[in-house]
């Protein structure tokens, strides 16, 4: 069983708390009307990313079924998010350098989540 240590150090779920902090820091700057639609929607889909990663990494090897799983629902967290990142830059709730900022972090993410899933599924 992965403990919380090896989540801590694992690049996927640092990269992705990192992420996380950096998209509340701009959602929580989002004009009010937006707060209510858009930074909830990326909030929610982005601590939906986290937590599915946070259930796969607890799950044993003898889970593999299951954690392949949790990794599928959290690539496709991971498109919503991309998404709802690129639609806040077409509102220009986020200025292009913040969404190439953060379309960066996200490709690097999906690169370390694709590795992950090719271990379970090998």
């Amino acid at each position: 069983m992965t403990s919380m240590q090896d989540r801590k150090q694992s690049p996927i779920f640092v990269k992705t708390y990192d992420t996380l902090l950096w998209l509340l820091e701009r959602t929580a700057r989002f004009p009010k009307h937006e707060r209510f639609r858009m930074a909830r929607r990326v909030e929610e889909s982005a601590f939906a990313f986290y937590d599915l990663l946070l259930q796969a990494g607890r799950l044993g090897e003898e889970r593999t079924r299951d954690k392949r799983r949790l990794l599928l629902r959290a690539d496709l967290e991971l498109d919503r998010l991309r998404l709802q990142v690129r639609i806040c830059q077409d509102l220009k709730l986020l200025s292009f350098k913040q969404y190439a900022h953060c379309a960066e972090r996200l490709v690097e993410i999906g690169r370390l989540l694709g590795g992950w899933l090719k271990t379970v599924s090998g």
